[in-house]
């Protein structure tokens, strides 16, 4: 049996608090299904492609609870813990040398063939999460993921987005002059003395030489509330932390061929943000045994899947997207007991033009097993922790 991996945004007035949490988990459980079950349908139509037996199809993971059907020598069965699933090919759990190159087996296959069958799943989903990016690029109207405010408004003038360039006050430094007055934070800075400001650049300039200013800021909830605070410069600072920040971002209706480039872009981007955050992960578990911020497991993953149904459809399916590809990327790196540490062996195979030792490949599988076990643990202890 293979082991995926599971580490890795309106409400309406009509729907009750329960009704919105059994809606969320009911999304929570299509979503982790959907994402493990398009994984394993790429293992499972390549294996059969290749002549490899597959032997089950769960849908959810084991204890099983029926079987359901046979079919093309393949058993369907239906499984107790109801997250995604799985396929069991022939001489995949074999203990001696006789089953596991039995005819029909995975290992029977040639190594084209199994490089094939173990990079299909991974293909799946950076299928499935392309087609969703690039529906939700060219007619879903998404903003694309952009790494610095500088890459956004690169983006604006070429027309990819829309952007109302502002400035956000995300915080009153601590007995200064905005926090004597009380300036809600956060907040959007219009104007000073009455003069709009766009960056800020803008706002020393307008300070320099005064004993005080006036600030017209956007602040509330949805940053929508107007309001005008005066407030007293020391050394021509009134003691705020500003941003460069859009005041408006929207995207345009983009053709399937534009929005398929920014699926394409998009991809790139979450690949180097997940391995990048994979690394952040390992140094901090190391360094502090603590969990960087940003990284999430299913407690966080089910918290934003109540986040994004509240949302919209919209939301759900970008999260869907993005999580499919997670899944792929995470499969792909030569993780034991993962797709990519499986595709390791075969490759070694190749090269050495001999299989590896199996109570070696064995060993390994189960050392993989239980670190991404003992990770997926770490994590979901540090999501309960920030929840609470």
């Amino acid at each position: 049996m293979r082991v995926e991996n599971f580490l890795v945004i309106h409400r309406h007035a009509n729907i009750t608090p329960l009704l919105s949490i059994l809606i969320s988990a009911l999304a929570f459980l299509v979503l982790i299904s959907v994402l493990v079950l398009i994984h394993e349908c790429g293992h499972f139509f390549a294996a059969r492609q290749a002549g490899v037996v597959v032997e089950e199809f769960g849908f959810g993971l084991p204890p099983r609870a029926k079987k359901l059907f046979v079919w093309q020598k393949t058993k369907f069965s239906l499984n107790w813990i109801p997250f995604g699933g799985f396929v069991r090919l022939k001489g995949e759990n074999a203990e001696t040398e006789k089953e596991r190159h039995a005819r029909g087996s995975f290992m029977a296959a040639p190594i084209s063939s199994r490089v094939v069958i173990l990079v299909a799943g991974v293909a799946m989903n950076f299928l499935f999460a392309f087609i969703i990016f690039t529906f939700g690029f060219s007619l879903g109207h998404w903003i694309p993921t952009y790494l610095s405010y500088a890459d956004l408004e690169s983006a604006a003038k070429v027309g990819e987005v829309h952007m109302i360039p502002g400035i956000i006050i995300d915080k009153a430094l601590p007995g200064q002059g905005a926090a004597a007055v009380n300036l809600p934070t956060p907040s959007m800075l219009l104007k000073v003395d009455g003069k709009a400001v766009t960056s800020p650049e803008d706002v020393a300039p307008l300070q320099a030489g005064k004993s005080a200013v006036t600030y017209t800021v956007l602040s509330g909830k949805d940053l929508k509330t107007e309001v005008s605070v005066q407030i007293p410069l020391v050394d021509g600072r009134t003691g705020v932390e500003l941003q460069a920040y859009p005041r408006d971002l929207s995207a345009p209706l983009r053709s399937p061929l534009t929005g398929s480039v920014l699926a394409l872009r998009e991809g790139w981007v979450l690949t180097v943000q997940t391995v990048w955050g994979l690394g952040q992960l390992a140094q901090s578990l190391f360094t502090s045994g603590r969990v960087p911020e940003g990284i999430t497991g299913i407690i966080g993953i089910a918290e934003y899947t109540h986040r994004s149904v509240q949302l919209g459809f919209m939301t759900y399916l970008r999260l869907l997207a993005t999580l499919s590809l997670s899944i792929a990327i995470l499969n792909i790196l030569p993780i034991p007991a993962l797709d990519g540490g499986r595709l390791f062996f075969v490759l070694l195979e190749a090269v050495r033009r001999k299989p590896a030792d199996q109570r070696l490949e064995m060993t390994t599988n189960l050392i993989g097993f239980v670190v991404i076990l003992l990770l997926i643990t770490i994590v979901t202890y540090h999501d309960i922790l920030r929840l609470f």
